[in-house]
C-alpha cells in the first residue's frame, strides 16, 4: 500500500502572537498603535465622533488624552480594534491607489455584508465582529 505524501516541511516559523493578557506587552504595543490609529484617522479623514466609536466608544476626555500623549496602555479589546484597522488601512493600500484607498471606507458600497452603507458605517455599528469581517474580507481580495 503506497503512503500518502507527506505535507513539505516548512523553513518558516512564525512567531507567536503577542500575549495580550500581559500588560507589559501592551505596554509595549499601545503606543506605536495610537499613533498609527490616529495617522489613519487623518487619512481616511474620520471624525473623531467615528473614531472615539471605532475604539469601542471612548468618552471625550480619554479620547483627546490619548490622541495628545498616546503613552496610556490599551485593554485588549481596544488593542485588538486598533490592529484590525491597521490591517485593513494596509490591505486598502495593497488593493487600491492611495486616493481610493484612503476614500474607501467612507464611499457607499454595494458588497451585500454593507447592505448598502459605508464600511466606515458598519464597522462603527458592528464593533469588533465587522472589523474583523472587513478585514478578511480585504485579505481575501488581495489574495484572489
Amino acid at each position: 500500500m503506497a503512503r500518502a505524501a507527506a505535507y513539505p516541511a516548512s523553513r518558516h516559523r512564525p512567531d507567536p502572537p503577542p500575549d495580550l493578557t500581559s500588560r507589559e506587552e501592551r505596554a509595549r504595543l499601545s503606543a506605536p498603535g495610537l499613533q498609527a490609529f490616529f495617522a489613519i484617522m487623518g487619512r481616511w479623514n474620520v471624525r473623531d465622533e467615528d473614531a472615539r466609536a471605532l475604539l469601542g466608544g471612548v468618552t471625550n476626555g480619554p479620547f483627546y488624552e490619548m490622541k495628545r500623549a498616546p503613552d496610556r496602555v490599551l485593554d485588549t479589546d481596544r488593542l485588538t480594534r486598533v490592529s484590525y484597522l491597521i490591517g485593513i488601512f494596509k490591505a486598502l493600500r495593497i488593493l487600491h491607489s492611495d486616493a481610493l484607498a484612503d476614500r474607501w471606507v467612507r464611499l457607499s458600497n454595494a458588497n451585500p455584508i454593507f447592505d448598502g452603507q459605508t464600511p466606515l458605517a458598519y464597522m462603527i455599528r458592528g464593533g469588533l465582529p465587522a472589523m474583523q469581517t472587513v478585514r478578511r474580507l480585504l485579505d481575501a481580495r488581495r489574495a484572489g
